[in-house]
């Protein structure tokens, strides 16, 4: 009779795919279809065209995301969509080689005490299913599974580094182990073009190596945790950045001591490189040297995966409309690399936030080419008051909106010091070393990973992003004694916050086995222990030291500790093992492993997909990729959008690059602006769009001139914005001044108030001024800069607009700061998302309190252009940014409607609300203050029932706010200024619109709870 029993490892490694299999579906039913918010708008595009992303780049990942996008077989719509697939199957393979890993280490430990019998085999296997799923349907592995981003392929990288150095312990042939280890090495040098986390897996790799070739002792694993810490911060902070920089060296020799040709010493140094690198191995192989010949071998295998690199020059030198940092030489390159626009964070010297500036230095920032020469720039360094200079600095930022943060979570007093100067003497505060670590363990370390570690093993709140207030971005359990005494009484909520889809609760239960299964092995196995404690720990806490986090993140950032999370799944699957062993004692192992099994599996993975479903599954979402393409169809034909943060420029630039749409305009992002390589991008033709006009020329915006000018109003008259600007490019020393004096010239703005010719001719006959304007139409635009400095971005938008004359329409998205409006928002007309620069008279036609409204472009636009993304839909799930979004976008509905009843036009008026309720219907998202303007316009078209209604919606919400933050301590109201401000507006705001309506009723209710919550909130001492 034939023997039809499969071995373990048979059986493991169909498990492993039926897990991945699992994961794989979960992920693509749950896969966004088009590109999300935030980078993923950028990763693909730059992926679709192989484009140059911001810095640090990530080669390997384009390359990848490439190769995914061509399955969209000529249709742009799916690319995104295929390359969210791509993460999504990386991820199952994660979540497979995290079932293998869990599944080695159970296997070893009952390897060593006794024969593997079917239920110890299925002990090890329920191990491996409980804590792959786990993670697999965690909170923050699972978001970055479904959408087009580098987290989830950088994920793969580490679990099969952590992997393939478990598959080298197991090896018996002394002629493979080292195949594994060059495997690995390779796997690296690939994943840096991903992202850098994946190396954080060294030290752990290097515990299993030394536990296996060496006699265990404590200072032998300190010795080999060193030796790990060198091998890490080697590849860190001298392999990747130097095997650069030293090209750097020669080509400036080359180039500027030998006179040859660009590049010349690049190539040089590149043939150098290789034939060291190949007469090493040569070398080692010949003389019997095995460790050097390891060496060599994974030195080179690290630079192979690293020569991914070489893909953002050679893309740069394509010139591609998405160019960031333009880094098509070496020196480029290296600033690229090192993401110095970004500047630098200190990590183990550096001063306190307070520290006052004592000098202004000049430092080489690097080089430009010019003439057949490289020419160095230079740029600032502050230089601080020594006095304020401390170890371990945490408390750095000098962002004044960051200081009140600093001050709350470090508790600071401080020592206070004066310091005096010429212009008179000030008090500064030193805080103490004691309120510095303060700061790291609450706020960095607590809000910032460990509020992140119990949303993936507790629970999470909301999906609103957290500043440290009760309401938003906390962790929760479900158990109310425990909620309720960190953050108040939850069954007062609000109750968009009660029922937020992201308000997900697992009792602890995922927490409670994870440290179960961690004190198992740490009984059981005490090598495995210190091998995954290492990995959580560089993975988690050795993050947050680096990364160094100032408060009022852009972000979330859970995304950052993915891997540590990784580390303690695989103590959730030990857990397993945990409940097993003492209930075995009781009762019978046959029927203790499957009802333990059964049991963790309900208690842990599936609770945790059901909490996750509705909050994790972006199905049937289109929003980021039709809002973006509504941005560009708010614009007229041939404009320039500016446009400001991540969300309104990424996925406009995805539209554009991806899917074709409205390639004629062109998008400038007002930060990016800041930077030459930047403009000198605008300056070439984009698809449909010709280039950007400028006055200056480029090199009057090179690195280092011009980034920030004062504005001394010396003369009282408006000067023409093409004369200002040329003022300010000149390099005549009569045109500058010596602000500092210490002998430091600058060019400076001359006058507060500019003056732009309109030609009406043009403006009618190019559209920028409709026929029915033209009674308004100014003959020249004058307006007052407010700053006092201008900086190199706000240079170039004035360059713009004074060299356009007219000519192309342009735009501020309605998503850009009125701080960067620079005083022409008198002159702005709302046509969509987007406000254009208009040339006309205002008087009497304000019916908001940024500019006019067109209503017939923004009619057409709102009623016919534009499309919503399916947020209609019940099924289609909307989280925070979209919810923000779509709030401004009730309140532009509003806005239309009221100017359009201003006009008499009532008919049209209505349709604008219908069209508003069907677009965004209050199921979807609660109404609030956003909907203010929308209470006003149904009342005045007749439809009072309908006004009322909505009215009560808005005061039931903001009471329940106010009562909810009335109900608390003092203590427990921190960050809720923007919550009670807004809430009392909403109540404020319909106040005035109910007693201007003659709604007495509604008024004097309005009344008495305003007294209420103003005598609460305004008048009470804190």
């Amino acid at each position: 009779m034939k023997d039809y029993s499969f071995s373990f490892r048979t059986i493991n490694n169909i498990s492993g795919w039926m897990v991945f299999l699992i994961a794989l579906v979960i992920y693509t039913l749950t896969l966004e279809p088009t590109v999300s918010f935030w980078d993923c708008g950028e990763f693909i595009l730059s992926a679709w065209k192989l484009q140059v992303g911001h810095p640090p780049g990530a080669p390997f990942y384009l390359l990848l995301a490439r190769l995914f996008s061509i399955f969209s077989f000529g249709n742009e719509s799916n690319a995104a969509l295929m390359i969210n697939f791509m993460s999504a199957l990386t991820s199952a393979f994660t979540i497979m080689f995290l079932f293998w890993t869990i599944t080695h280490m159970v296997r070893k430990f009952f390897s060593g005490i006794s024969e593997l019998t079917p239920l110890n085999k299925a002990l090890i296997l329920g191990s491996g299913l409980i804590g792959a799923l786990t993670y697999a349907f965690s909170d923050t592995f699972w978001f970055s599974a479904v959408e087009g981003e580098v987290y989830a392929t950088s994920s793969l990288f580490t679990a099969m580094v952590f992997w393939a150095i478990l598959k080298w312990e197991d090896e018996k042939d002394e002629r493979l182990t080292g195949r594994w280890l060059i495997l690995i090495a390779y796997l690296m040098g690939l994943s840096i073009g991903v992202h850098l986390l994946n190396l954080l897996a060294l030290p752990a790799i290097v515990l299993v190596f030394y536990f296996k070739l060496y006699r265990v002792s404590t200072k032998g694993i300190m010795l080999a945790l060193l030796t790990a810490f060198a091998m890490l911060g080697m590849i860190v902070f001298v392999l990747l950045p130097y095997t650069v920089k030293i090209a750097g060296w020669f080509e400036l020799l080359f180039v500027n001591a030998f006179g040859l040709p660009f590049n010349s010493g690049l190539y040089f140094y590149i043939v150098l490189l290789i034939a060291t690198l190949a007469w090493g191995i040569h070398y080692s192989l010949k003389h019997k040297k095995r460790i050097l010949n390891y060496v060599f071998t994974i030195l080179t295998v690290i630079l192979i995966g690293y020569s991914s690199y070489a893909l953002i020059p050679i893309r740069a030198n394509a010139r591609p409309p998405m160019n960031q940092n333009d880094p098509s030489d070496v020196f480029s390159m290296i600033y690229y690399i090192n993401r110095e626009q970004y500047g630098s964070t200190p990590l183990l010297k550096g001063n306190y936030y307070t520290a006052p500036v004592v000098d202004i230095k000049k430092k080489t920032g690097g080089y430009i080419k010019d003439n057949g020469r490289y020419v160095p720039y230079k740029k600032n360094k502050y230089v601080f008051d020594d006095r304020f200079t401390t170890i371990f600095p945490r408390m750095y930022s000098p962002d004044d909106k960051h200081h009140s943060e600093y001050e709350y979570w470090g508790a600071v007093e401080g020592e206070k010091v004066r310091i005096n100067s010429s212009g008179g003497g000030r008090e500064y505060v030193i805080p103490t070393f004691g309120e510095n670590l303060r700061f790291f363990f609450s706020y960095q370390l607590g809000f910032m990973y460990g509020r992140y570690f119990m949303w993936n093993f507790a629970g999470r709140q909301n999906d609103i992003q957290g500043n440290g207030n009760v309401l938003h971005g906390n962790w929760i359990s479900g158990i109310d004694a425990v909620d309720n005494s960190r953050l108040g009484n939850q069954e007062g909520l609000p109750e968009d916050l009660k029922n937020n889809p992201a308000r997900n609760t697992y009792y602890f239960l995922p927490l409670i086995l994870g440290i179960l299964g961690m004190i198992w092995q740490y009984r059981r196995d005490r090598k495995g222990f210190w091998v995954i404690s290492v990995l959580f720990i560089m993975t988690g806490i050795a993050i947050v030291v680096y990364l160094n986090q100032y408060p009022l993140q852009p972000r979330e950032r859970d995304y950052a500790y993915a891997g540590s999370f990784y580390a303690f799944s695989i103590w959730v699957g030990m857990g397993l093992c945990s409940i097993v062993e003492p209930l075995s004692k009781i009762l019978k192992r046959k029927i203790v492993v499957p009802l333990a099994f059964f049991l963790s599996l309900i208690a842990v993975p599936l609770l945790m997909i059901t909490q996750n479903w509705d909050d994790h599954d972006r199905s049937g979402r289109y929003t980021a990729s039709d809002i973006g393409s509504n941005y560009l169809h708010s614009c007229d034909t041939n404009a320039v959008l500016l446009t400001y943060g991540d969300n309104d420029s990424f996925p406009v630039w995805y539209a554009q690059d991806v899917e074709g749409v409205r390639t004629d305009v062109r998008v400038a992002n007002l930060s990016y602006l800041a930077a030459g390589w930047y403009i000198d991008m605008m300056r070439q033709k984009a698809y449909t769009s010709e280039p950007v006009k400028f006055t200056l020329g480029s090199e009057k915006y090179r690195p280092g001139k011009r980034e920030q000018l004062p504005v001394v109003d010396r003369t009282p008259r408006p000067i023409d914005i093409i004369e200002l600007i040329k003022f300010a490019g000149s390099d005549e020393r009569s045109k500058m001044m010596d602000f500092s004096g210490r002998g430091d010239i600058f060019n400076y703005i001359p006058s507060k108030s500019f003056l732009l010719p309109v030609d009406s001719s043009r403006v009618l006959s190019n559209g920028t001024v409709k026929e029915y304007q033209a009674d308004r139409i100014l003959d020249k635009v004058i307006w007052n800069y407010g700053g006092r400095e201008m900086y190199k971005n706000n240079l170039a938008v004035m360059d713009m607009i004074g060299t356009n004359k007219w000519e192309r329409p342009i735009y501020f998205a309605s998503t850009v700061p009125p701080s960067n409006y620079m005083g022409l928002d008198n002159y702005f007309q709302l046509e969509g998302l987007a406000y254009r620069i208009a040339p006309l008279d205002t008087t009497g036609t304000r019916t908001q309190d940024i500019g006019f409204i067109d209503t017939r472009r923004m009619y057409d636009n709102l009623m016919n252009k534009f499309k919503w993304g399916n947020a209609n839909d019940p099924d289609v799930y909307l989280d925070e940014n979209n919810r923000r979004m779509f709030n401004n976008f009730r309140r532009m509905f509003g806005l239309l409607a009221g100017a359009l009843i201003e006009e008499g036009d009532t008919l049209r008026a209505k349709n604008v609300l219908d069209r508003c309720t069907d677009v965004i219907p209050a199921e979807k998202i609660q109404h609030n203050y956003y909907s203010i303007n929308l209470f006003r316009s149904y009342y005045r078209t007749g439809q009072k029932d309908k006004a009322m209604a909505l009215a009560d919606e808005i005061i039931t919400s903001a009471r329940s706010y106010l009562s909810l933050v009335m109900a608390l301590d003092n203590i427990r109201r921190y960050d809720l200024d923007y919550v009670i401000g807004i809430n009392m507006q909403a109540l404020i705001s319909i106040y005035n619109m109910s007693a201007t309506m003659g709604l007495e009723e509604l008024s004097t209710q309005l009344e008495t709870d305003i007294d209420l919550y103003y005598n609460e909130f305004f008048m009470r001492p804190s």
